[in-house]
């Protein structure tokens, strides 16, 4: 698997790696060295840090086991772990040199483990006596990702990936978050595990008109069955609304261009919403991140939104619209564009116009 196999076959970092190594044929010979699963770091004495992370990975990749005793230190269930594991894996052989430190091992971790529960995530590295990064989701690609929760924040959603036809304009979309996600585990009614469960078997007895029927009733009730990677994922549905920006709206002028920038930003990826509360129409208002950077900076810089100043006051959000309009980028190209919330207003006047004239 790239750099954790040339770790344990000798090619670099013996000092690193010293503990897995062939008992038959010659050094390094992969195929002899398959013959066996590779030990777990807690069958090897001594094993700690850096090194038992990678003879954990090695381990997990052959046999997709996560390690025993991990369920000591977290709370979250086996399954979830699997989902862990498979991800800090993906994160490792995508890393380039391996991590060498033990400060580097934890930034991996932290990073491939951003969207789990603070608490589980102090468990992994604690199970690899590995060191707690300060900010474990930061990232230079942002000036503005938060540390900390700032005041106001009622909660965090982490989600799966956005789906392109989720993303209705350039300030909304739908997004799901697994229900195996700690915050959303408790919450979820017995009727839809139910109902989940009656799905299955009525797939199990190939009656897909009742399947197809209860995965319907799902919806109604906020869920959805997703399918990532072959594996079938029950999911809680949230509209979201992006705070402090307003985009033209689809038949505005701008709108598409407007839509299809959030489609680039956050389309097929997760995202990381900081969620203050929820408007009149029952979507989720909050800031977006996406791979580490904010989602609304980027829509007024590129100038893509307007800044939606009556419910937002940030002066930043006022000076990065300053700079789009200045430098005529995006919707700024025009000389005066209308604003979305003046066309809406002149929408609703229109239609009670038509309704007085009937």
């Amino acid at each position: 698997m790239g750099n954790i196999l040339r770790c344990f076959k000798g090619e670099e970092d013996h000092d690193h790696y010293p503990y897995y190594r062939p008992t038959s044929g010659q050094p390094g010979n992969c195929d002899q060295a398959a013959a066996a699963p590779p030990p777990t770091h807690q069958q090897v004495p001594g094993s700690h840090g850096v090194a038992a992370l990678a003879l954990d990975l090695l381990n997990f990749e052959s046999t997709s086991m996560v390690p025993e005793g991990l369920s000591q230190n977290v709370t979250s269930s086996r399954k979830a772990q699997v989902k862990w594991y498979r991800n800090i894996l993906e994160a490792y052989k995508n890393t380039r040199p391996p991590p060498k430190t033990p400060a580097e091992a934890a930034q991996l971790v932290a990073a491939a483990l951003s969207r789990i529960q603070r608490d589980d995530l102090e468990g992994v590295l604690a199970f690899y006596n590995l060191p707690i990064p300060s900010h474990p989701a930061a990232s230079a690609s942002s000036d503005h990702f938060p540390s900390s929760l700032p005041e106001g924040i009622q909660f965090v959603l982490n989600t799966l990936p956005v789906s392109n036809r989720c993303i209705g304009d350039g300030d909304g979309f739908t997004a799901y978050v697994d229900t195996t996600d700690p915050r959303e585990s408790a919450t979820v009614p017995l009727e839809v595990h139910e109902l989940v469960i009656a799905r299955t078997q009525a797939r199990s007895d190939r009656d897909y008109q009742t399947a197809d029927a209860l995965l319907s009733t799902i919806g109604e009730a906020g869920y959805k069955i997703i399918t990532i990677s072959g594996e079938e994922i029950l999911a809680r549905k949230y509209r979201i609304r992006m705070r402090g920006i307003d985009a033209p709206e689809l038949n505005m002028p701008y709108g598409k261009e407007s839509q299809n920038a959030l489609v680039k930003l956050i389309g097929g990826r997760s995202v990381t919403i900081y969620v203050y509360g929820q408007d009149q129409f029952g979507r989720y208002v909050g800031d977006i991140y996406c791979d580490n950077v904010f989602v609304q900076e980027q829509m007024l810089k590129c100038g893509h939104a307007h800044h939606f100043k009556t419910y937002d006051k940030r002066p930043e959000f006022a000076k990065w619209e300053r700079e789009a309009r200045d430098s005529n980028r995006g919707l700024w190209a025009s000389q005066n564009p209308e604003k979305p919330w003046d066309w809406r207003r002149e929408q609703r006047n229109g239609r009670q116009d038509a309704v007085l004239v009937y």
